[in-house]
């Protein structure tokens, strides 16, 4: 494991004092101080993370992530007389404007763009095709044509409007956020690269409003290239489409209501390529935000893989961003001046909401990663190719394969397959999963895993603090970044300050130990999800093979092996006393039960460059390494390599044939596993299968609710009923709001469309979704919905 010293970091790792203004909370005296320290790193040394993968990029691989490994972290909005070049008692009450003003900004020229934009080939092509201009028609008129795409050209970034809003933010964010950490080292590896002459392409997961502007803050106090951002949402009020649009901000055509309808518009869509092309040749950096719910931003990954593929662009260096908060900031109000003018009020009138870690990835080639052919090794196939011959026709085995995502390109499932699609969606899966992998795991999100996922029904606080430091280790030895450290006490303290609006600390004075619950509501338990995400990418090998053997045991406990051994069901009922798991899973079935899981997964959980039979296996071998199962061997009366003992002769044949062996020890290995305590279940086992039960429980819930809904209905509508439906379903079992979420009830549509279950119809009115005949049958929908109970553990 590469590894950083641990140096010079402890004075910014250290949490933030707990503001002064904040109200006293009662059971603030009820937490013991306790000697042992949370650390931020395991010994001197501390997880490298960002490191770009070693099948698919090694040339950049080898290129060193930081060279100076004692510079540590930075409070960006920490600025003092000492950043500037002045000193007084004067300097230090305008530090802030000093600093900005001696910030670089770099020059953003667009003085012939507009031409080059509207003669290009690609733009051309399109006008002639959708026959809004003749061939060879003079420029003039095609301008005319181009009107609503025109302002989106002229995007530039203003050095005055630039200077303006970093000075803003200076003073805004500190009421937002007690401090926003970057790593240095990182900072250092992005300086080098962007000498290098590749134009610099920032990705970032989408989690806030906030993202975008967190990261143009850093850049621009750390004279770095501030990039043009491209924004999928449609703002209507010409002034803020002016200031933005002169801070770099790419936003929608004026003609187009969203990002999948401006790509249905083959115009738009040559425009936006156009300009792309443009601003990588004047050099300028792009930032891009990847949703794996919705695919926003896919598209413009894939038209820069196809500028590069055309020869256009030389090449670009990616470069994924982790973006990591103490809490997420809610900024869902509308795109009006007004409304964002209230949104901002409100967050500038809060409380700080903790902490914010940026982690700015190793930077690699994207044609490297294009050329390389190492992105993908499993063939793309559509999910009910994968999972349906499981489900209906009871097959014991599966295709080996990885599923198609076609939608986060926007596109429709029922479009003809093309490799160059394939490709796309593979480093657009793998940009995903390099921008949560990066990502540190702050305190809140360790803890709101913990009481989400293995204290649901409440916890004392020295067992959550046993349980935290429990836990952080586990982090540290996975090679994952925690943005924590500090004492034990500490720790957990701050934590509950931030989430305290979403639980229940019962403080009784004849008790020195306070009780902390979740809140059972809604938005307690939505907010303590979205915490919790980045805790269940860190174990998703675990918590796979933890499904993997609920599901056996469920198939156990269903053919009547063992009366002690619950079902997994979605609705089974509680076993009193201690469960008797003493059954031997094989692992080829074990190891299977893992496969068809894989499939089921939001994007981003894994890598493409793996395929999903190493994943499956990896799972299955996370368990061991827990200490969850034990390899049992099966006895032989002869070792499997004793020729002598077997009576046969030793022979030698030619290797021209793969499927050949030059040995009996490969023959195929028995092997099985118990789980490790057999008189009870080991809890670990049940936290890990809590962290997938959410997605899980939204899927079965959405099928048993399939023929409640009129179809066929436009996909908007649709996924607004599903939504609506497990809110209901949530509400009327008073518990798994998890399961409700608006993502939930996105990816549920998005699962079953690619199973096969729904239909797309492109028709006059949009794409409309509506079940289709197989699935009809209320048989098949009850085979489905068995098939992925069979993984939840209730």
């Amino acid at each position: 494991m590469v590894q950083e010293k641990n140096e010079g970091i402890n004075k910014d790792m250290v949490l933030p004092p707990i503001q002064q203004n904040r109200p006293a909370l009662s059971w603030e005296t009820k937490i013991k101080k306790k000697l042992k320290t949370v650390p931020p790193c395991l010994g001197k040394f501390r997880p490298v993370v960002g490191q770009c993968c070693h099948q698919c990029t090694p040339n950049s691989l080898s290129k060193k992530l930081g060279q100076n490994s004692s510079l540590g972290f930075h409070n960006v909005l920490s600025v003092s007389e000492t950043h500037t070049r002045y000193r007084g008692w004067l300097v230090r009450r305008v530090c802030c404007l000093l600093f900005v003003s001696g910030c670089k900004v770099y020059a953003s020229p667009v003085s012939n763009r507009r031409e080059r934009v509207c003669q290009s080939n690609r733009v051309k092509e399109a006008l002639t095709a959708e026959h809004k201009a003749p061939e060879g028609g003079d420029s003039q008129g095609q301008t005319s044509l181009l009107s609503p795409c025109l302002p989106l050209i002229n995007t530039c970034i203003s050095p005055g409007l630039l200077r303006f809003l970093g000075w803003l933010m200076l003073k805004i964010f500190p009421s937002i956020f007690d401090r926003i950490q970057v790593n240095l080292n990182h900072l250092s590896a992005l300086q080098r690269a962007s000498q290098e002459g590749s134009p610099l392409v920032y990705v970032y997961a989408c989690q806030s409003a906030m993202d975008c502007a967190l990261i143009h803050l850093v850049l621009f106090c750390r004279n770095l290239r501030v990039p043009y951002t491209a924004c999928p949402l449609q703002i209507k009020c010409s002034f803020l489409r002016s200031i933005l649009q002169k801070v770099g901000v790419i936003l929608l055509p004026s003609s187009a209501l969203t990002e999948q309808e401006a790509e249905t518009d083959a115009v738009s869509s040559s425009v936006m390529t156009s300009l792309l092309r443009e601003l990588l040749h004047e050099g300028q950096a792009i930032s891009v935000g990847v949703s794996a719910k919705s695919g926003q931003g896919g598209q413009w990954l894939a038209r820069i893989r196809q500028l590069i593929k055309e020869g256009s662009v030389p090449d670009v260096t990616l470069v994924p961003v982790g973006i990591s908060y103490d809490s997420v900031p809610e900024t869902n109000f509308q795109v009006g001046l007004s409304s964002v003018f209230r949104g901002l009020c409100s967050l500038i009138w809060r409380r700080p909401g903790g902490s914010v870690r940026i982690q700015l990835a190793q930077p690699f080639s994207l044609k490297e990663m294009c050329e390389s052919g190492r992105c993908t090794v499993d063939e793309w196939l559509p999910l009910q190719d994968l999972l349906l011959p499981v489900i209906l026709n009871n097959r014991t085995d599966s295709k080996f394969g990885r599923r198609r995502m076609l939608w986060l390109l926007l596109s429709e499932l029922r479009e003809p397959v093309n490799p160059e699609r394939d490709l796309s969606v593979a480093i657009i899966i793998h940009l995903i999963f390099s921008t949560t992998s990066c990502m540190a795991v702050m305190s809140t999100s360790l803890v709101s895993s913990l009481l989400l996922h293995r204290h649901r029904k409440g916890v004392s606080v020295s067992l959550l603090c046993r349980d935290v430091a429990w836990l952080t280790e586990e982090l540290l030895f996975r090679n994952k970044d925690v943005g924590f450290g500090g004492s034990l006490a500490e720790v957990v303290h701050y934590s509950l300050s931030l989430l305290a609006p979403h639980l229940i600390i019962a403080a009784v004075p004849s008790r020195n130990d306070p009780l902390i619950v979740p809140r059972p509501s809604l938005a307690a338990t939505l907010h303590l999800t979205v915490q919790a995400q980045i805790v269940t990418h860190t174990f998703i090998l675990e918590a796979v093979g933890a499904c993997a053997v609920s599901a056996m045991l469920c198939e156990v406990a269903c053919s009547g092996v063992s009366s002690r051994v619950r079902s997994g069901g979605v609705d089974g009922e509680e076993v009193k006393g201690d469960m008797e798991f003493d059954v031997a899973l094989c692992q080829s079935e074990l190891t299977e039960r893992a496969l068809q899981l894989c499939h089921l997964l939001p994007p981003g959980f894994m890598p493409p460059c793996q395929s999903s039979q190493s994943f499956a296996l990896d799972a299955v071998d996370s368990l061991v390494r827990c200490g969850i199962l034990i390899m049992e061997e099966i006895p032989r009366d002869v070792p499997i390599c004793d020729f002598w003992k077997k009576g046969g002769a030793l022979t030698w044949t030619t290797s021209d044939n793969p499927s050949d062996s030059d040995s009996e020890c490969e023959e195929q290995d028995m092997r099985s596993y118990k789980i490790s305590q057999p008189s009870q279940c080991p809890e670990m086992l049940f936290f890990l299968c809590s962290m997938l039960a959410g997605h899980l429980r939204a899927l079965c819930w959405t099928i048993s609710g399939l023929d409640l809904l009129h179809t066929p209905l436009p996909e908007a509508e649709y996924v607004a009923q599903v939504h609506a439906y497990l809110f209901d379903t949530a509400n009327k079992k008073r518990q798994n709001y998890e399961s409700c979420s608006e993502e939930a009830a996105h990816t549920a549509v998005r699962t079953l469309i690619d199973l096969g279950v729904l239909l797309e119809e492109r028709q006059e009115g949009g794409v409309f979704l509506g079940i289709t005949p197989l699935f009809q049958l209320s048989e098949n929908r009850q085979r489905l919905h068995r098939f992925i109970s069979q993984y939840l553990y209730n």
